[in-house]
């Protein structure tokens, strides 16, 4: 059957959904280049004003994913994954695949870099002297099965038509549209070859779904399209009003990562770290609940077994060797540090978190646009939490700048970002909803 893209596009503008074998066409299309940018936005834009409904969402995310390779694993043990819709100060993933690891899981995590006020996990990974993302099917495959996890960016052949489609959408003000987030997130991580996935939702100033309500829906969306693609997968919906770890910047939340695999560090990150994995553990049948989950996976958090898988990751992709042991030798560190001071007494009762993203890529620790080289050692740091009581003076953030004068500017966009009450607002739970 012959199928046209202009006939394809007209059906989605019209409130139709295509067929299975139609979207099918399109991907691979969008993949091998006979569908035009211009066609690419037009498609992007009907699905974004017109939606494909929860089967065509269904078709199109299966159809972008076998546009390109479809990984296969022989492992002795099951293979999954986490996905985070993004954050600030969000570097869960790089707790989370060695934790998993540690406990006989696989994790082949394919990741992104920074997109606008968000932090990218390659990105962070990459303030590591030496290490390298891109890996290779083979060289993956040789990680994940010797160390049980690799974090690495998708190759070429993996889900080409989102790489295209997700570009068109960056320049057409399509990005916000279910359907097509649903289907990039996911083409992805099911040509993994999963047979698990757990996702992390984020919802507040920090997040991309900005209310509770629309973050509950963006993760039926995935769990629902997951499940009928015949992947395993659960969400939760979790808190995004203040920044995961009190550190922003690529160097500085590799710093944060490793407080908590060597030293158990207390905090936001470690609690959604270990209720992230856990859920995947019970998720598969490995555990029977989540504390006994919880149990085991803190267990091998503090006897250090998640760090030496991080470190045996890290060398294994070109990165130092022992790095657990010595890993504060390594990191850059900025020329300037600056301390932000509280203008006034009170209680920190709110934070705009996306405010605090882009600070920091402002600082050079992002990109505005991607050809942007990313300074690995700017940002923030000891960023107080919610509810934290602070008198003038007292040190609420410190900048991490190349000069003075970008840090300056820091100092006053942080402090655009922060507001101080006389008394502390409600704290919303870390974990909001969970979606199965």
């Amino acid at each position: 059957m012959s199928f046209d893209a202009r006939a394809i596009i007209a059906q989605v503008r019209g409130g139709d959904t295509p067929s299975a074998a139609a979207l099918s066409w399109f991907a691979n299309g969008l993949a091998d280049g006979q569908i035009s940018d211009a066609q690419a936005g037009a498609f992007a834009m009907a699905v974004c004003l017109n939606g494909l409904g929860a089967e065509g969402r269904v078709h199109l995310t299966c159809a972008m994913r076998d546009s390109g390779d479809c990984l296969q694993w022989d492992f002795d043990g099951p293979v999954l994954d986490k996905h985070s819709t993004g954050g600030v100060g969000d570097c869960v993933s790089l707790v989370l695949a060695p934790l998993l690891a540690a406990a006989g899981v696989y994790v082949p995590m394919i990741s992104g870099r920074g997109l606008g006020h968000t932090g990218g996990t390659l990105d962070k990974l990459e303030a590591i002297p030496g290490l390298n993302v891109d890996l290779d099917t083979e060289r993956l495959r040789s990680v994940v099965g010797q160390v049980g996890c690799a974090i690495a960016s998708a190759s070429a052949s993996i889900a080409p038509a989102d790489k295209r489609l997700y570009a068109i959408r960056d320049v057409t003000s399509t990005v916000e549209s279910l359907d097509l987030i649903t289907a990039s997130i996911l083409s992805k991580k099911l040509a993994a070859g999963l047979q698990g996935l757990i996702l992390d939702v984020k919802c507040g100033s920090g997040a991309f779904m900005k209310s509770p309500k629309a973050a509950k829906e963006l993760a039926t969306c995935l769990v629902e399209t997951a499940k009928s693609a015949g992947c395993k997968t659960a969400a939760l919906v979790t808190d995004m009003d203040q920044p995961l770890a009190p550190a922003l910047g690529n160097a500085l939340e590799i710093a944060e990562v490793m407080q908590v695999l060597c030293n158990n560090r207390s905090g936001r990150l470690r609690d959604l770290s270990l209720r992230l994995a856990a859920e995947l553990l019970v998720l598969q049948g490995i555990s029977s609940s989540l504390t006994q989950a919880m149990e085991k996976l803190e267990t091998l958090l503090g006897s250090g077994q998640a760090a030496e898988k991080f470190a045996q990751m890290v060398a294994m992709m070109g990165g130092p060797v022992k790095f657990s042991e010595n890993w504060q030798r390594f990191l850059p560190e900025a020329s300037v540090i600056h301390e932000v001071l509280a203008p006034k007494d009170g209680v920190i009762t709110a934070w705009d978190c996306e405010a605090l993203g882009l600070a920091v890529v402002a600082l050079g620790g992002g990109r505005q646009v991607e050809s942007d080289p990313i300074d690995p050692a700017v940002g923030l740091s000891d960023v107080c939490a919610l509810g934290s009581k602070v008198t003038k003076g007292t040190v609420i953030a410190r900048v991490h700048a190349s000069r003075m004068q970008s840090a300056e500017t820091a100092e006053k966009n942080v402090l655009k970002a922060l507001n101080i009450g006389k008394t502390a607002a409600k704290s919303r739970d870390l974990v909001l909803d969970r979606i199965d």
